[in-house]
């Protein structure tokens, strides 16, 4: 199995310590950056797992780590942020977080994300060793001009590829997977984020908007992914055969 290497940025350092000592126990690989810059030039000499990051840092805070990180790779995101107002949790989720937690938090909850993170990476690594084809959990999806290949998780739109964030990707893939089956937001929480807790709606309703703009032809009029109002979301759409 490859390595899993994770990187945990914050400037306070016995958070620093604290999580390093539980990932450790995880048998994870941690590199340690105590400001943004440093998370940075660890980030460019590494191939990582997962990324812890606190929103505020001294120098380049967390919201522009992410936005640099998200600009060049699809590493989950795991934002640490020690505020609680709606505008920072938005924000940190616009810039490609996959989610966040706010301080002061539980290292149990930190670890329960960190660990279905871990879980879907470590599942991937299985699936891309294994390789081979003809297995309808590894089909191409294809819908008229939007392409979902949940092998080598690429999804390509009009010909071009379009890129997404993992959890994008998962969202897109659950979707695609069960087209016109209606999701609620808590079921697409738990089967996305792989946990039963949600704080609020902020972190589905972003990445759906973020996975809207990516790959409807209108997403302020969406055609594939859908709103059902009071409910929940679906994907509209018939599959073609390859």
């Amino acid at each position: 199995m490859e390595e899993v290497r994770v990187l945990v940025a914050d400037d306070e350092k016995e958070i620093r310590e604290l999580l390093r000592l539980y990932l450790e126990r995880e048998r994870c690989r941690v590199d340690l950056a105590a400001d943004g810059e440093e998370a940075l030039r660890r980030f460019g000499g590494q191939t990582y797992s997962l990324v812890l990051l606190d929103l505020m840092m001294p120098g380049l805070d967390g919201v522009e780590v992410c936005r640099r990180i998200r600009a060049v790779s699809n590493v989950p995101i795991l934002m640490l942020t020690a505020k609680d107002q709606e505008i920072d949790k938005v924000l940190g989720l616009s810039m490609g977080a996959d989610d966040y937690i706010t301080k002061p938090f539980s290292i149990h909850e930190v670890m329960a994300r960190v660990k279905a993170q871990l879980r879907r990476f470590r599942v991937l690594g299985s699936e891309a060793d294994a390789g081979g084809g003809g297995s309808r959990d590894h089909a191409v999806l294809r819908f008229r001009n939007l392409t979902v290949d949940t092998r080598t998780y690429t999804v390509t739109k009009d010909g071009h590829e379009v890129n997404l964030t993992a959890k994008e990707f998962q969202l897109l893939k659950l979707f695609a997977s069960h087209p016109h089956q209606v999701f609620t937001k808590t079921q697409l929480f738990r089967q996305v984020w792989d946990s039963e807790y949600l704080e609020d709606d902020n972190t589905v309703m972003v990445h759906i908007r973020k996975l809207r703009l990516k790959i409807e032809d209108d997403p302020s009029d969406p055609k594939r992914i859908q709103t059902v109002w009071g409910i929940g979301y679906k994907f509209a759409g018939e599959p073609h055969e390859a």
